[in-house]
This record gives C-alpha cells, sequence and structure tokens, in this order.
C-alpha cells in the first residue's frame, strides 16, 4: 500500500515499478485510454515523492512521442497530482536544456507552485550562471508570485556569490508584497551566515534610508541571526567567524551616526547578551 504522504521506500519503488512497468505494456499494446487512465490513477496521489518518482521515470518508455502527448494533456487537467506529474516527466525530458525547462515553469508556476519551486531550486544547483540572468527578469515581473519564487533556491549561491545576491536584494527590498519579504528575510539570513562580511555593509546601507517597513525587514533577519550568535557554541569552528563577525557588527552599529543604524545596533546587542546581564 502507497504511503498517502512522505518519502518512498524500497517496498514503494518496487510497487510503483510495477505499476509504471504494467502502464508501459499498455501503451505497447496500443491500449492507450486505459493506460492514461492507470496512469492517471496513481498520479492523483496527495504524496509528492510518488508523482515525482512517477513523472521522472516515464522518460524510460521507449517511445517517447506517447507519453509527451499524454503529458502535455495531463498539464492541463484539473487534478494537482497529475499536473505535477506531468511537470516532473517534462522537467527530466529537458533537463539539459535550462531555456525549454524555465519556459515550462513560466507557464505553470500558479497551478503546479510547490514543484515549480523544487524544480527552481534544482535550476540553481545545475545552471548557476542561467538562472542569474533570468531570475532578474521574473523579479520584475508584475506578478508577486512570480517576484517572490526570483528568490527561490538562490541560497545554493549564499557563499559562492555573495555580492549578487545582496545586490539583487537591493532591488526588490521595499517591495511590499508579504511572500516577496518572506523571501527577503530568509535569503538575507543565509548570505550573512555564509559571507557576514559582504552581508553586513549592504544591510547597514539599506538602513541609513530605510522607513519603518523596511527596517522592520531587516530586523526579522537580523534579529534571527543574534540569536544564532546567543545560542552557537564557541568552540564550533564552523561559526566561529560568523559569530566574531556579528559580534562585532553590532558593537559598530551601537557607535554608527545613522540613528537607524544605531537603534538596531542596541536591539541586537540586547538580544546577544540577554542571558548573561539577566543573571547578574
Amino acid at each position: 500500500m502507497l504511503k498517502k504522504i512522505g518519502r518512498l521506500d524500497n517496498d514503494s519503488i518496487k510497487e510503483l515499478d510495477l505499476l509504471i512497468d504494467s502502464i508501459f505494456k499498455l501503451f505497447d499494446k496500443g491500449k492507450k485510454e486505459k493506460a492514461e487512465k492507470e496512469l492517471y490513477k496513481i498520479a492523483k496521489t496527495p504524496n509528492y515523492f510518488i508523482r515525482e518518482y512517477i513523472g521522472k521515470n516515464l522518460i524510460k518508455y521507449s517511445d517517447q512521442r506517447k507519453i509527451l502527448a499524454v503529458a502535455k494533456k495531463m498539464l492541463k487537467h484539473k487534478m494537482y497530482g497529475i499536473r505535477a506529474t506531468a511537470l516532473f516527466y517534462l522537467y527530466t525530458k529537458y533537463g539539459d536544456d535550462p531555456e525549454k525547462i524555465l519556459k515550462l515553469l513560466n507557464s505553470n508556476f500558479e497551478t503546479i507552485p510547490w514543484e515549480v519551486e523544487s524544480i527552481i531550486n534544482d535550476m540553481w544547483k545545475k545552471f548557476p550562471d542561467f538562472m542569474k540572468i533570468h531570475m532578474k527578469e521574473w523579479q520584475s515581473s508584475k506578478n508577486e508570485k512570480k517576484r517572490a519564487l526570483s528568490f527561490h533556491g538562490m541560497e545554493n549561491i549564499a557563499r559562492s556569490d555573495s555580492k549578487y545576491i545582496m545586490e539583487f536584494i537591493s532591488r526588490s527590498i521595499d517591495d511590499a508584497t508579504m511572500d516577496v519579504q518572506k523571501k527577503i528575510t530568509h535569503i538575507m539570513t543565509q548570505v550573512a551566515r555564509a559571507n557576514p562580511t559582504i552581508a553586513f555593509p549592504y544591510i547597514r546601507e539599506w538602513l541609513v534610508t530605510a522607513d519603518e517597513t523596511r527596517i522592520k525587514t531587516i530586523w526579522v533577519s537580523m534579529k534571527k541571526l543574534a540569536n544564532i550568535v546567543k545560542q552557537k557554541n564557541r568552540r564550533d569552528r564552523s561559526v566561529e567567524d560568523f559569530v566574531i563577525l556579528t559580534e562585532q557588527t553590532v558593537n559598530d552599529w551601537k557607535n554608527d551616526e545613522n540613528e537607524n543604524v544605531v537603534n538596531m545596533g542596541e536591539r541586537l546587542y540586547r538580544i546577544i547578551t540577554y542571558d548573561m546581564n539577566h543573571n547578574r
């Protein structure tokens, strides 16, 4: 019995392989309608991992023209799982062609959002230079969901190209859309953890001319970072530089000439030193 949620175990994979093989045999026998019906039956599952497995394994069928025709119909189906399975198949089929994949995502980001997010994340790993160019186009979209998605998966280059991300955030820092703001605070936190020497000067610059809304956005990220500093064990060498640089930055901000920066520095300082002061 296939699980409704959760990752696949070996028994589930074996069961899915048998189901997929039976669908392929129906196509071989020319029973296209029955094959589609069986495919739809397993594809409409609420389990993300089943949809992914089925979609990616449809690429194994010998006559891809038949599968492609079915997948194109599936993308427009009323059932989410059926649409999602088709998207995974097409992503696998066009795996080495980022232009085709992006066109596919562009057409389906509103109707298959979870899978589009997953694929975008994967695209940042496989085609970072391509994504750096084209996510700028999504960033300037009139569609707020698309603007939010332009940030998704960018943490994959948080260490390798922190400057690119901070410049990217600069162009959207005052976007009032809640989904965009959530993405900004998430990726800002990731970059600051990975490369604080790059991130903190940008954040200070944003603070200098910040209105109340921008300050709130920055505060969400900086509060998380301050709590990480407070909680991390200094003997953990993997975060030692981050802890030292964050504490140094907070102290510098407390003595800054700009009021917004000073206020942020003082609030962060209280978080970092709370336990010590509280126990005196």
